[in-house]
């Protein structure tokens, strides 16, 4: 049953989720952890709260579908999906608008990004008082249980969060179907609250997710609970870097190695936070001013491998992978 929070209880909870700080909130689904996905520090904190090794996707929520659609590219399949199944525990993969506000770490990197408008009456108020795109993955430790209750939540992240709006238990209990638009065909990424056979009834055939090993074999990372690969540069990227050519770009952690032809600095004092919040934006604009200065590779200075630094060497390790 869905508990009645005062209006007061739900502002406080926006303030802190505009101030950057981490609020679990009720879904129709499970309890998600919010962040301003604008910021891309308070996301990288997600990550750091949930110890999730991998910088997967999040799911972005908005209040409405006028304000999620504001932040992708939709065609005629999503806007008769979004008329059907919002609000509802559906999760739409489409292409980012250019002038997408979303940090690129709550995407993964990704030229997409998942969104949806939950049916829950805590969630959707605060999601208008916030008034800001929120990043909510399951509010859970990574591996552990999806929670469907505040105490669960508190359980499993008390002392990591700011806040917890307690709404009661979650009604549907699982998480949203991710279906994937962004390239032309309709793949269900993730199955969940809204049927294969509900979805093809308003968009005709969809393409089912394949199996977990599968998935990881193909290295792709279009999905939040998917594994990761994708954005690669095109430049080449060379690891553990101590020393640094001229027709290297470098992509620094600390005081950065003299000698490149352009710099990208993830954290001058080393801050993995900070470090995880610009490892995407770094990628990309090394990447491109790399190619527009004919430099030959990124080389990485390297990223110790504990906390967030596991996940941002994760997603180094996979951008230099042979392709």
């Amino acid at each position: 049953m869905t508990r009645v929070l005062s209006a007061a209880e739900v502002d406080e909870a926006a303030a802190l989720l505009r101030a950057g700080e981490l609020v679990a909130f009720p879904t129709e689904t499970v309890y998600g952890l919010g962040a301003d996905a604008r910021n891309g520090r308070a996301v990288a904190a997600v990550f750091e709260a949930k110890g999730r090794p991998h910088f997967n996707p999040l799911i972005c929520h908005f209040p409405d579908a006028e304000a999620a659609f504001a932040e992708v590219l939709v065609d005629d399949r999503a806007l008769a999906l979004a008329d059907r199944f919002w609000p509802g525990p559906l999760t739409l993969v489409l292409p980012r608008r250019p002038d997408c506000r979303v940090d690129l770490l709550a995407g993964a990197g990704l030229d997409t990004l998942a969104v949806r408008v939950p049916a829950h009456k805590v969630a959707l108020a605060l999601l208008r008082a916030a008034a800001v795109p929120v990043a909510g993955p399951s509010a859970n430790r990574s591996g552990q249980v999806s929670p469907t209750t505040a105490q669960h939540v508190l359980d499993g992240l008390g002392g990591r969060i700011a806040a917890v709006l307690d709404g009661g238990a979650c009604e549907v209990g699982v998480e949203s179907t991710v279906l994937h638009l962004a390239s032309g065909g309709a793949a269900l990424l993730r199955p969940g609250g809204v049927t294969a056979e509900q979805i093809e009834a308003v968009i005709g055939p969809v393409a089912r997710p394949l199996p977990v090993a599968a998935a990881e074999a193909t290295r792709t990372l279009r999905s939040p609970g998917m594994m990761l690969s994708h954005y690669a540069p095109s430049l080449p990227v060379r690891l553990g870097a101590t020393a640094v050519a001229a027709d290297e770009a470098l992509l620094a952690f600390g005081p950065p190695l003299p000698g490149a032809g352009a710099v990208w600095q993830l954290s001058e004092t080393r801050d993995l936070r900070e470090a995880a919040a610009r490892l995407f934006a770094g990628l990309r604009w090394l990447d491109a001013e790399g190619q527009r200065l004919g430099l030959a590779r990124i080389a990485v200075m390297a990223v110790p491998m504990k906390g967030l630094g596991e996940a941002i060497n994760d997603r180094l390790g996979r951008a230099a992978a042979p392709r």
